[in-house]
């Protein structure tokens, strides 16, 4: 059932709203509020999916009662009621935010209207919020290790900063999940994040893949074709595995670092791009330059901010919250009902060598909890997750 709020200090109007929308459906429930005043501290105390409000009031007028709204509850949209000398000021309480306004006396048709599009402006708006927190859970970053605290505390400090980001560390400790967070705790959060992973593309295609190519440009160019870095404007760009990048297209990537530019191969037109760079290695990018294998200048320009991503087998005391973590998402995954691990299990696991990292200890949790009994043993590990 729908819940709206009626903030209105004229009692015929407001007695009017409240018989039209309780008339109209038994899904609305109709509360009443005689002022701005009161119509905060119901809203504080209460859910709303919808709130009409008048503009001239005494004690808090319709434009604070909007600002204060946007500031605790941004979601619940608002229409707003005008008298007609409130006209422009309710156009203008719309660049605030509101969703609409209707005039005094209310139109029926106009009002009902107005009140079923806000309400389906407002499940979406919900209904993208819980997407978005699901997108988002797919990259927690689970531990509270000092390591982990460390890196946590970094990405809150550097992430809502334009500033490069190279993040090192070896396979599976999960550096691309550090990518997410920085980009979903950015200023540029509600723009696209696009990934290269700059090992698996063929060093013949990389630059085509980065930077597009026109129509001819070689034997397969059969129309012009944008590249990442025009997919990434206004957002962000992760390249992962950056050390595995051809030299040719390190010369093209640090252009487009230093001039905002980029130019599709076979061209030689010059388009704009805004998107900040991100990358990762597992390489030892110093030692790749004194190979002459990485540019210097390159690593220089990527390198401002450094993320050391450590190993599993550096921050064992975040096993027992990785376990639980992947034993939770493995049964929401599959259906099945979640499985314990014994403390004497979670023990045995933290005295392996997790070469393989977190992603090493995810694909051992899902094996056992297959193959392991109703709760996991310390037998089940030792038979099951054995080197």
């Amino acid at each position: 059932m729908a819940k709206i709020l009626v903030i209105e200090d004229e009692s015929a109007i407001r007695r009017v709203l409240v018989k039209i929308l309780s008339e109209e459906s038994d899904q609305y429930e109709v509360i009443e509020a005689e002022d701005g005043l009161v119509g905060i501290e119901k809203i504080k105390a209460d859910d709303f999916d919808l709130i009409l409000c008048d503009i001239k009031m005494p004690k808090m007028d319709g434009v604070e009662v909007l600002e204060a709204v946007k500031k605790i509850k941004p979601e619940i949209p608002i229409v707003m009621i005008s008298g007609h000398g409130d006209l422009d000021t309710a156009v203008n309480t719309m660049r605030l935010g509101a969703f609409d306004y209707i005039s005094k006396p209310p139109d029926l048709n106009r009002l009902l209207n107005t009140v079923r599009n806000a309400l389906d402006r407002k499940e979406l708006v919900v209904e993208n919020t819980m997407l978005k927190k699901k997108v988002s859970k797919n990259y927690e970053m689970i531990g509270e290790s000092k390591a982990i605290s460390d890196i946590k505390e970094m990405i809150e400090k550097v992430a809502p900063t334009d500033a490069r980001v190279l993040i090192t560390g070896p396979n599976g400790t999960g550096k691309e999940l550090v990518a997410h967070w920085i980009h979903e705790k950015s200023q540029r959060a509600k723009g696209p994040m696009i990934e290269v992973n700059c090992a698996a593309i063929p060093s013949e295609l990389i630059e085509s893949e980065l930077f597009g190519h026109v129509k001819g440009a070689f034997t397969s160019a059969n129309k012009d074709r944008a590249g990442k870095f025009e997919a990434a404007n206004g957002g962000t760009i992760f390249l992962d595995e950056i050390g595995d990048m051809s030299l040719s297209a390190q010369a093209k990537v640090l252009r487009a670092l230093q001039e905002n530019k980029i130019q599709r191969v076979g061209s030689d037109k010059d388009i704009k791009v805004d998107v900040r760079v991100v990358a990762a290695t597992n390489k030892d990018l110093k030692q790749e330059i004194e190979d002459k294998k990485f540019r210097e200048d390159l690593y220089h320009r990527l390198a401002v901010i450094l993320v050391q991503v450590p190993p599993l087998n550096d921050r064992r005391d975040d096993i027992p919250l990785l376990v639980e973590h992947f034993a939770n998402k493995i049964a929401k995954e599959q259906g099945t009902a979640l499985k314990k691990f014994s403390p004497k299990a979670i023990k045995q696991l933290q005295q392996y060598d997790w070469t393989g990292n977190i992603r090493e200890l995810r694909n051992v949790i899902e094996r056992l909890i297959i193959l392991g009994g109703k709760e996991v043993n310390e037998e089940d590990v030792k038979l099951f997750a054995a080197k």
